[in-house]
């Protein structure tokens, strides 16, 4: 942990919050104006769903690629560029149909906007990948592990506060003519070159050194035992699983809802906009009062890992409400509903995080990398497959089903199987030579993929 004072540590946060906030609102442009792009130029549900797949693609190959550069180059210089690359496309993504004249002159116009939302979701997708190996890399270096479940929940609360002010935005800017929906995107993306200037101010060229020793490397506390090489597949294993189950639920609710809203209950685009600001409000209170209990409960004297565990299976019992959406009629029941299976949905990544941050220091940017790549790559394949099943059966109920039922597989594997290697040693209890051996080849090997 760099030596460096409580509010500087927390000042960070708070921009990791900004840059979250960024990603999301560059990224839930296109949700906002789903239904008016697509009737403006004639998209199928299904395709709108490739849209997605495409940017969920690129998030994977971007995950994979910036988690190796941050182990190598540092996020001193990594995070402003990739957040640099993301806002551009966003910006890009107003003068999409431009764009895919470009690349496809003899292509109708429909056609053309298609494949110019495509390159900019492909472009944004790539680069937004990069924001969370940066960020989790930085506070793993400048936060404590009881506090890393805290930090995480302030970075990832900017989620919900960058999808809250999106539509007030879209809102206030769109217009009824025909490409009234491009400001948006204008200055969304904008906004993000401006993020560059306070991490450049806030962070020097030390401050996220990652100098560790060996008992450091696996992010085991120091007096306790290291890790068997089962030990480090198995918790893997476990959060490959975590990931793609909690990313369903979270990735689901986050392209689909206006539309649901807008086509199955027939709100306007104005409620939908208000109601999806209060839905990113609950999952910010989710996501906030995650990180406070398990800091409180740790403060009685609760074990760090249980403390996480519990929140999180709290938070699976609040997703797991959605399997009633699936068959309310329209009116406020379920209205309530959602604004609570959002609090769960985002209420579970601070406690993922902090299980990632278990693993390693000088690889974090390897596993989130990874696990990122693998999340997305499922998310990827899932809204191609949702997209056509509205399109065929005219009905949203199956996918919101899926996205309330997955976190439960999740919390099985948490419990069962990614047992808290924070133990005090017994007398005996020393690293032995092959859990050294298997660290090293672990290591290795991810230096040679």
């Amino acid at each position: 942990m760099t030596e460096r004072s409580t509010s500087w540590r927390y000042g960070v946060c708070g921009l990791l919050l900004c840059a979250t906030m960024l990603n999301y609102m560059d990224r839930q442009t296109l949700a906002q104006l789903a239904k008016t792009i697509c009737d403006e130029y004639t998209l199928s549900n299904e395709q709108y769903g490739w849209l997605d797949t495409g940017f969920s693609l690129a998030f994977a190959s971007g995950a994979l690629f910036f988690g190796f550069v941050v182990d190598r180059l540092g996020p001193r210089w990594l995070y402003p560029a990739v957040l640099i690359g993301w806002s551009s496309a966003g910006l890009a993504t107003a003068y999409a149909d431009s764009i895919g004249a470009w690349f496809f002159p003899n292509a109708t116009l429909p056609e053309q906007a298609y494949h110019g939302f495509m390159v900019c979701r492909i472009v944004l997708g790539f680069f937004e990948a990069g924001h969370w190996p940066c960020a989790l890399v930085t506070t793993q270096v400048i936060l404590t592990r009881s506090d890393r479940s805290f930090g995480n929940s302030i970075l990832q609360s900017g989620a919900a506060i960058g999808a809250i002010v999106t539509p007030i935005i879209v809102i206030a800017m769109i217009t009824e003519v025909p490409g009234g929906w491009r400001p948006p995107f204008v200055v969304i993306g904008c906004l993000g070159i401006f993020w560059v200037i306070p991490w450049l101010m806030m962070i020097n060229g030390h401050d996220l050194d990652r100098r560790v020793s060996a008992q450091e490397m696996l992010a085991v506390p120091e007096g306790q035992t290291l890790p068997s090489r089962f030990d480090i597949i198995r918790m893997f294993a476990v959060l490959v699983v975590v990931v793609m189950c909690i990313n369903i639920t979270w990735q689901y609710f986050r392209v689909w809802l206006p539309k649901y809203l807008e086509e199955t209950h027939n709100y306007t685009k104005t409620q939908v906009g208000f109601f999806t600001s209060a839905y990113y409000i609950s999952t910010d209170v989710g996501c906030i009062g995650v990180g406070i209990l398990v800091k409180w409960m740790s403060s009685l004297g609760w074990d760090v890992h249980r403390a996480r565990l519990v929140t999180f299976t709290a938070c699976a019992g609040l997703t797991l409400l959605a399997v009633a959406v699936a068959f309310l009629p329209t009116g406020p029941v379920i209205l309530i509903l959602l604004l609570l299976v959002g609090m769960g949905a985002l209420g579970f990544y601070p406690n993922y995080y902090s299980f990632t941050q278990e693993l390693s220091k000088q690889h974090q940017g390897k596993i989130s990398g990874v696990l990122g790549t693998i999340a997305w790559i499922g998310s990827a394949i899932m809204q191609a497959l949702v997209g056509r099943s509205i399109d065929e059966t005219k009905s949203y109920a199956t996918g919101i089903i899926l996205a309330g039922l997955t976190p439960i597989l999740a919390c099985a594997a948490l419990w069962l199987f990614f047992q808290s290697r924070a133990k005090p040693p017994t007398p005996e209890s020393k690293p032995t030579e092959e859990a050294s051996t298997g660290i090293k080849e672990i290591s290795d090997r991810i230096r040679e993929a």
